[in-house]
């Protein structure tokens, strides 16, 4: 007789109290953080909306969590991986990598159904110093903001883990033994919808504050000729993969973006990092959620796609001519332009 395993969660998904509690907004933007607070609902977990343009942060839902020392990233490791493989020459969006038989996997169908076994291949193949450095210049392993109180910094270890638990391999599919925030995960993939900009993150508290805002540029990636060959691939985790979830809320516009499940001592992390790909309105938003069971990156996807929605209906991405705002081609480069 077989039995089956299953994980048994100590960490409960839903909360019934009000973790907004605290929370500064006083420098946010209103309609963005209403929107995420739609959003998220009774999920515990957190929402940070970032403006790629500049690192402003345009609203932080519950900023005890999205300011803590952060999680295991799950599969959003994948993107720091993807683009260190496609800078060291290793791939490209279209080559196929042998999985094992005749199982054969590009990078565009791993983005986007999120394959584990393809991203440990790269990342064996890269090396661990390699997939550090590359993840250290994406801003992991020190603080994403510039002078954001209480701010916590995630942690990138100094050598791999154990062979017996994985080693880089694991690292690079499912990020153990990696502490990433949502505020490091926002920076990143600002940098990817903006063309390459890393900025430290700055969270307005006044609206004086918002009128003085001055980007601060953390450092240059140089990662623009890289940005189309990951575009497919995380639109491609929205419209049939791992975040398909999202299209059940909204349709209207191109979204890119990467989800993250997985599990450390019995709490549930579920993340998706995203941008929508429009001419206006860019906006990169993270949800990171923790808890049983209910907690997946799926669910942070569909909860995306509620945000997305209340933005819409808010005329968040329609303030231009007809002409102007039309969606960019997620192949084109567009897509590494700020607007």
């Amino acid at each position: 007789m077989r039995h089956r395993y299953y994980e048994r969660f100590t960490a409960s998904s839903f909360v019934d109290t009000d973790i907004t509690a605290g929370d500064v907004t006083g420098g946010e933007d209103p309609t963005v953080r209403q929107a995420a607070i739609d959003a998220l609902g009774n999920m515990n977990g957190t929402v940070v909306a970032i403006d790629p343009a500049n690192g402003r942060i345009l609203a932080m839902v519950n900023q005890r969590l999205a300011l803590s020392s952060g999680a295991e990233p799950c599969s959003t490791i994948k993107i720091s991986v993807a683009l260190a493989a496609l800078e060291e020459g290793i791939v490209t969006k279209d080559t196929p990598v042998n999985l094992g038989g005749n199982y054969r996997v590009n990078m565009t169908e791993a983005l986007a159904h999120s394959n584990n076994l393809y991203f440990e291949t790269l990342g064996r193949r890269l090396g661990f110093e390699r997939v550090r450095h590359y993840a250290n210049a994406f801003g992991l392993g020190e603080l994403a903001g510039w002078n954001i109180s209480g701010e916590q910094l995630g942690s990138y270890p100094d050598q791999a883990i154990p062979d017996k638990e994985g080693g880089v391999g694991r690292m690079c599919s499912f990020g153990q033994g990696v502490s990433m925030t949502p505020l490091q995960l926002g920076a990143l993939v600002s940098a990817i919808a903006n063309g390459g900009t890393l900025y430290y993150l700055q969270h307005p508290t006044s609206p004086a504050e918002v009128l003085d805002f001055q980007p601060k540029i953390k450092r240059t990636l140089d990662i623009a000729n890289l940005i189309p060959e990951i575009s497919d691939g995380m639109e491609g985790a929205v419209d049939y993969g791992t975040a398909r979830l999202l299209r059940t809320n909204f349709k209207e516009l191109p979204i890119l973006g990467k989800t993250g499940t997985c599990s450390n001592n019995g709490t549930r992390f579920g993340w998706f990092a995203s941008f929508a790909n429009t001419s206006y309105g860019r906006i990169v938003t993270v949800f990171f959620l923790e808890g049983g069971r209910p907690t997946f990156g799926p669910k942070a996807a569909e909860l995306s796609g509620i945000f997305y929605r209340n933005l819409w209906e808010h005329s968040y991405f329609a303030q231009k001519s007809l002409a102007d705002s039309e969606p960019a081609s997620a192949s084109s480069p567009a897509v590494g332009v700020s607007q």
